[in-house]
C-alpha cells in the first residue's frame, strides 16, 4: 500500500511540469511583443551573437567584453574588457566613457589596433601595448555621414549646422572646410537622386586615402513641397504658429535637380570636378522643347585600386541607357566608356564594379541584361566582356567578396529556391559553383579578409536563428550559437507557404498562409490579405516562419486567416518578372493578387464574405486600387501611406517605372485612384503621416477630396509630426489602430 502510494505521488509530480508547460503555452501576444516599437519587443525576436573580422580571426563582441573565438572548436577567450578600454584611454569622466563594445571594428589585419568611436571621438586603440594610436576629437562638433579612410585615417563629413564638406586631416587633425555655398538647396557630401540607383551615401575615399569623391546636389530649381511642422511641446521652444519647412520634391515629369562630382586632393588641396555629361560647370544643359531637363543620374562610384581613376555608371533620365564610364581623378576628364546597355523598358544600375584583389586589370560587373542578375569578368583597359560567371534562371543578390586563396568570388543567390538564399563560391576560372552552407533557409555571411573563412547567420521556417563559421574551401563548419524559440511559451498559428499561378497562367508566384491559432478547418475565417506588390520587395522567404510579420501573428491570434502574396513586379526573380508592370503600376499586379482571391475562396474554411486587405506605401497604392477595381470582393482596407497618382511621386522611381506624364498619359491616367473613388464601396481608413516626405500627404488628401465629391466615405487617421512611416512607440500605436478597425468591420 505504502509502495502503491510513493508510484502515485511520484507520477503526479512527473504531470506537473507538462501540465505547467501546457499553460505556459496558452500566454497571448499583445503588440507590445510584437510590433517593432513594442515595450517588449526585444525580448521576442530571436537572441543573436555579433561578430566582426579582424583580418582571418573572429571577433565576438558583447557589451562588456570582447572575445577572440577558436574557428575550429568555438571556443572563447577574452581579447578586452569594457573596463580595460576606458582605463587604457584614460577615460575616466562619466560623459567621455566608451559604454558598449558592441560597435568596435579591426580595420588593420594582422595589427592589435581596434576602432573605438564615442561620445564625438574616434580613437585607434593598441589593445596589446594598452596604447592610444590616434585619437580625432570632434566632441561638439556636428557632423553627419562621417565617412572614415583606414588608409590616411582621415574623415569627410558634413557640417550639420552649415551644411559645408569638412575633412578632418588623419595627420594633423586639423580640420578643412572644402566647400562655401552648402545649403538645402546646394548639398555636398550626402546621397543623391533620393537614394535610387544602389546610392546609400555621398563620398567616397580612394584606396590611398588621399583623394575625396564626393556628389554636389544643386536643387535649387526644384519645386518646393509646403511641409508644416507643428510642435506641441512648449517647453521645447512651440509657438502658436505652425511653421513652414518645405521639402525639395522633383514631381514626375518635372525639373529635377543636377548633380555632379568633385574630387578633393588632400595633398595639393585642390577640388576638381568630372567633366560629366549634360552639364557645364555646376550648370545642366536642358532641353527647351519639353521643358523637362535631361540631367543624368550618376552612381555607383569606384575607384581603381591604383587611386588614379574613377568610373561610374551613368544613366539617361528615361533611364534606358546606361554606360559605364571612366574619368582621371586628377584632371576630371573623361577617358572612356567601357560598357553600354540600352533597353526598350529601363535598365537599373544598383551595383558598382568590382576590382580582383590580384588583378587590377580586371573587374567583376554586374547586369541582369540576359534577364537576371548575374557577374561579368570585364578588362578595365576596354570594358570587354572576358566571360560570364555565372547563368540561370535565378539572380546573384549580393557579391560578398572573393577567397583570394583559390580565387573564386563569394556570392549569395536564389539558385536554390527563388524564397531561399544561400553562399556559393564561383570560381573565376571556369564558373563552377560551389556551395557554402546547408542548402537550405535564408543565409547572410560575412567574409574574413582572405575569404577563406566566412561567418554563416541564417534562419529557415522552423529555426529560429543559427551562426555557424566555416571554411570556404572544404565547406568544414563550427557551429556557434542557436537561438531558443522566444514564442516557446506561446500559443502560435500555423505558418505555411506554397505556390499559385499568375494571371499569366505560366509564372509561379510564392505566398505565405498563416492560419488562425486553434484553427479548425470546419469553421469559416475572416481572412485579411496583407499586400506590397511593389518593387525592391517580397513579402515570403525561408526565414523564420516564412518571414511572418508580427503583426499578421497577432491577427492570428484574433481569429483572422492572413494571406501575403508575392506577385509579379516584386524583387528577387528575374528582369521581365519584375518589367511586367512597366507603364501600368498596379495593373497586373492587381491580376495577380486577385488570382490570390480565388485560390482564397476555394478554401472551404476561408468566408468569401469576410476579406479584407491592408498594405503600406506601395502596398496602400495597392489597397486602394483593389478596394476600387474590385469593390464587390473586399469588404474592408487599411491603406497606409498610399500613393494616389503617380504623377505627384518622385522623379527617379516614378519615372523609371512609368515614364513621365508627358510621355505616358494613358497610363498615368489609367493607374490614378482619383477616378476610382467614385467604386469605393467597403470601409476603408486611410493612414498618413502629416510630415510624410516620401508619399507627401497631397496623396491621400486628393483622394479624400475626390471622394468628397463622389459621395463615398473613406476615413482618414493622421499623425502629426510622422513621416513615411511611424516612429517608436507610435509603431504600435498605428498597428493597434489598423487592427481595431478591422475588429470593427470584418470579425
Amino acid at each position: 500500500m505504502m509502495i502503491n502510494r510513493l508510484v502515485l505521488i511520484l507520477s503526479m509530480l512527473t504531470l506537473l511540469p507538462q501540465t505547467d508547460n501546457i499553460i505556459a503555452q496558452d500566454k497571448q501576444f499583445t503588440l507590445e511583443d510584437l510590433n517593432f516599437g513594442g515595450n517588449n519587443y526585444r525580448n521576442m525576436v530571436p537572441k543573436n551573437k555579433y561578430h566582426v573580422w579582424w583580418g582571418d580571426e573572429l571577433v565576438r563582441l558583447d557589451v562588456e567584453e570582447c572575445f577572440l573565438v577558436n574557428k575550429d572548436n568555438g571556443k572563447e577567450t577574452s581579447l578586452f574588457k569594457l573596463e580595460d578600454v576606458n582605463n587604457w584611454m584614460n577615460l575616466s569622466e562619466e560623459e567621455s566613457k566608451v559604454r558598449s563594445l558592441l560597435y568596435l571594428s579591426f580595420p588593420y589585419p594582422g595589427k592589435s589596433i581596434v576602432k573605438i568611436d564615442t561620445q564625438g571621438k574616434q580613437f585607434l586603440l593598441d589593445f596589446k601595448t594598452h596604447k592610444v594610436e590616434w585619437v580625432d576629437d570632434a566632441s561638439g562638433v556636428g557632423r553627419m555621414g562621417a565617412d572614415w579612410s583606414p588608409s590616411s585615417k582621415s574623415t569627410a563629413y558634413v557640417g550639420s549646422k552649415d551644411n559645408q564638406l569638412w575633412i578632418s586631416d588623419g595627420s594633423n587633425n586639423k580640420t578643412k572646410q572644402l566647400t562655401k555655398d552648402g545649403s538645402r538647396e546646394i548639398v555636398y557630401g550626402q546621397s543623391v537622386h533620393r537614394n535610387e540607383f544602389g546610392i546609400e551615401k555621398g563620398t567616397f575615399w580612394s584606396p590611398d586615402g588621399t583623394l575625396l569623391a564626393f556628389y554636389r546636389m544643386d536643387q535649387s530649381m526644384v519645386t518646393d513641397y509646403p511641409q508644416v511642422n507643428i510642435t506641441f511641446l512648449p517647453e521645447k521652444g512651440a509657438s502658436n504658429i505652425a511653421t513652414y519647412e518645405p521639402d525639395k520634391y522633383p514631381m514626375a515629369g518635372e525639373t529635377s535637380h543636377i548633380v555632379t562630382v568633385g574630387v578633393y586632393n588632400q595633398l595639393t588641396d585642390k577640388t576638381i570636378y568630372l567633366n560629366t555629361p549634360k552639364t557645364d560647370g555646376y550648370k545642366a544643359v536642358t532641353n527647351e522643347s519639353n521643358n523637362v531637363n535631361e540631367t543624368c543620374y550618376f552612381t555607383n562610384i569606384t575607384w581603381s585600386p591604383d587611386s588614379r581613376i574613377i568610373y561610374m555608371l551613368e544613366l539617361n533620365r528615361d533611364q534606358n541607357d546606361c554606360r559605364l564610364v571612366s574619368y582621371d581623378a586628377q584632371t576630371g576628364e573623361r577617358l572612356k566608356e567601357l560598357y553600354r546597355e540600352t533597353s526598350t523598358k529601363y535598365v537599373e544600375p544598383l551595383h558598382p564594379i568590382v576590382f580582383l584583389p590580384w588583378n587590377d586589370s580586371q573587374y567583376i560587373m554586374q547586369s541582369q541584361k540576359d534577364g537576371y542578375n548575374h557577374l561579368y569578368l570585364c578588362s578595365a583597359d576596354d570594358g570587354r566582356i572576358i566571360r560570364q560567371l555565372t547563368s540561370g534562371p535565378w539572380v546573384v543578390m549580393e557579391l560578398l567578396g572573393f577567397n583570394t586563396a583559390d580565387k573564386s568570388v563569394i556570392i549569395s543567390s536564389n539558385e536554390k529556391s527563388p524564397i531561399q538564399r544561400n553562399t556559393y563560391a564561383v570560381s573565376l576560372k571556369n564558373g563552377k559553383r560551389t556551395l557554402l552552407d546547408n542548402g537550405k533557409g535564408y543565409h547572410y555571411a560575412e567574409l574574413s579578409s582572405s575569404g577563406q573563412w566566412m561567418k554563416d547567420s541564417w534562419s529557415e521556417p522552423d529555426v529560429p536563428r543559427m551562426i555557424a563559421v566555416v571554411k570556404t574551401k572544404n565547406k568544414a563548419s563550427k557551429q556557434l550559437f542557436e537561438a531558443d524559440d522566444p514564442w516557446k511559451e506561446y500559443k502560435k498559428p500555423e505558418y505555411s507557404s506554397g505556390c499559385i499561378k499568375a494571371a499569366d497562367g505560366e509564372t509561379d508566384l510564392f505566398y505565405r498562409m498563416v492560419k488562425p491559432v486553434d484553427f479548425d478547418p470546419n469553421k469559416k475565417y475572416p481572412t485579411i490579405i496583407y499586400v506590397y506588390g511593389g518593387p525592391h520587395a517580397h513579402n515570403v522567404d525561408a526565414r523564420w516562419n516564412y518571414c511572418s510579420r508580427g503583426w499578421e501573428t497577432y491577427m492570428a491570434q484574433k481569429g483572422y486567416l492572413m494571406f501575403i502574396l508575392d506577385n509579379r513586379g516584386s524583387e528577387n526573380r528575374g528582369r521581365d518578372f519584375e518589367q511586367a508592370t512597366f507603364r501600368q503600376l498596379g495593373q497586373i499586379e492587381m491580376q495577380d493578387q486577385i488570382k490570390g482571391v480565388e485560390f482564397l475562396k476555394s478554401l472551404p474554411y476561408v468566408d468569401a464574405n469576410r476579406i479584407g486587405v491592408h498594405g503600406w506605401s506601395f502596398g496602400g497604392f495597392m489597397t486602394i486600387s483593389l478596394m476600387t477595381n474590385y469593390p464587390d470582393i473586399f469588404k474592408v482596407g487599411v491603406a497606409g501611406g498610399p500613393v494616389i497618382d503617380w504623377k505627384w511621386y518622385e522623379v527617379m522611381y516614378g519615372e523609371r517605372y512609368m515614364d513621365t506624364p508627358q510621355q505616358n498619359p494613358d497610363g498615368y491616367a489609367k493607374t490614378s485612384l482619383l477616378s476610382m473613388a467614385k467604386n469605393l464601396k467597403g470601409k476603408l481608413q486611410i493612414i498618413s503621416g502629416y510630415n510624410d516626405n516620401t508619399v507627401v500627404p497631397q496623396h491621400c488628401l486628393s483622394f479624400i477630396y475626390q471622394c468628397n465629391l463622389n459621395g463615398t466615405q473613406p476615413d482618414l487617421y493622421i499623425y502629426p509630426g510622422e513621416g513615411h512611416n511611424m516612429r517608436g512607440h507610435q509603431s504600435t500605436h498605428l498597428h493597434e489602430r489598423i487592427s481595431q478597425y478591422f475588429d470593427d468591420y470584418l470579425k
